[in-house]
């Protein structure tokens, strides 16, 4: 039931929906690092953990659940901190803090270890874990984000980059970037996820599941919260102590995945990111789409992502 003082509010329960095509998937709530953890799951095998960017939460990988499963594997897609069903605490939105989410989910999930998929905000986490919790992460794929050190020198060394990720320097004001988030049912997330997508944007039926799901109480604020860290941080101890953390190489087979026309994470800035990999490095661009390749061709991302984590000998 939404508060009559705020209309434009949501339930939480908005994010626990259906797969398409009437697929069941398994909605539960998974306790790790100090919170809650909301988690959709379908299929049996290897762990898969799927970890989505800003301004979705798991839906994003709906098609990817649907594939993996089919393919062989425990597909498990989480909100993250503050994001869908999961807890909104009123801190740890520092990348370290919010990979600790994501390993101590895989614990939880009983894995020994995890394939991480990332997006976006999910792909600089799965960097992240990956450096940071090298045991548990058994391969990393990630989608339209650099690794963290290449992020930081391009927003600092880049015009072009700094403009095109103009929308996290907003993010930095006080209030003002949750109102307009949460405005007219959340129509800036419908806006945002168009402008950023190539010729082949989201449904119209996704779109609004992502404005419904923005529009949750305190989802806004949480969602711009791990933004405000990285501006911040930029100039601060914390932020130099994570980016000496991010030199310490990624050590396990990695798949990096991009759009062509992607307007928010420049191609020239995620490419080059396999300096920070000493492993096998596969770099896929896609032609012809944006910001949300899985998304926009779900069939042609998850055929390579399947492709990948079948491969015995992914570096060739």
């Amino acid at each position: 039931m939404t508060d009559p003082a705020t209309p434009w509010a949501q339930p939480a329960s908005a994010v626990r929906l259906d797969l398409p095509g009437g697929r069941e998937v398994t909605h539960r709530d998974v306790a790790a690092n100090g919170a809650r953890f909301h988690i959709a799951e379908l299929g049996e095998g290897p762990l898969v953990l799927l970890l989505h960017g800003f301004p979705q939460f798991w839906w994003t990988w709906r098609h990817q659940l649907v594939a993996l499963a089919d393919a062989g594997f425990r597909a498990v897609a989480m909100d993250l901190r503050g994001v869908g069903g999961s807890d909104r605490t009123p801190r740890g939105y520092d990348p370290a803090n919010l990979a600790l989410d994501v390993t101590g989910v895989v614990r939880s999930l009983g894995e020994p270890d995890a394939a991480l998929v990332g997006h976006d905000l999910g792909g600089y986490l799965a960097w992240t874990a990956a450096a940071m919790r090298p045991k548990l992460v058994r391969r990393l794929a990630v989608a339209s984000m650099p690794h963290p050190r290449r992020w930081r020198a391009a927003m600092l060394r880049d015009p072009r980059q700094s403009a095109a990720s103009s929308h996290i320097w907003g993010f930095q004001r006080p209030f003002v970037p949750e109102r307009q988030l949460t405005a007219d049912d959340g129509a800036l997330v419908g806006r945002l996820i168009r402008e950023w997508s190539g010729p082949r944007s989201a449904d119209d039926d996704a779109v609004e599941a992502y404005q419904r799901a923005m529009c949750i109480p305190s989802t806004a604020h949480c969602s711009v919260e791990p933004y405000r860290w990285l501006v911040r941080s930029l100039a601060r101890p914390d932020g130099f102590q994570f980016n000496r953390r991010m030199k310490r190489p990624v050590r396990v087979p990695t798949l990096h995945l991009h759009g062509s026309l992607d307007p928010v994470m420049r191609t020239r800035s995620a490419a080059g990111s396999g300096e920070y990999v000493e492993a096998p490095y596969r770099w896929r661009l896609f032609d012809g789409l944006g910001h949300f390749p899985h998304e926009e061709d779900p069939g042609a991302f998850s055929t390579e992502l399947i492709n990948w984590l079948r491969d015995p000998e992914p570096d060739r």
